[in-house]
């Protein structure tokens, strides 16, 4: 498994690509990608782009881990 090169959910950008949330989740970027693809995934689609929002994907984490620990 990967680390993460992040310490804390201050320090994610406003906007996370699929490069952004393998590294957070400690994943490949394939891995990722297909992430993306769920239907209960927070994504956003700017036209072909998929991006997710830090807020939405924070509560997504929180929502799966018991509180994000």
């Amino acid at each position: 498994m990967k680390e993460s090169m992040y310490q804390n959910y201050e320090e994610l950008p406003l906007f996370l690509n699929s490069e952004t949330v393998a590294k957070v989740l400690g994943v490949s970027s394939s891995s990722a990608y297909e992430l993306m693809h769920e239907p209960d995934f927070p994504i956003l689609r700017i036209g072909n782009r998929m991006v997710v929002p830090k807020e939405q994907f924070i509560q997504w984490v929180m929502e799966r881990t018991g509180g994000g620990r």
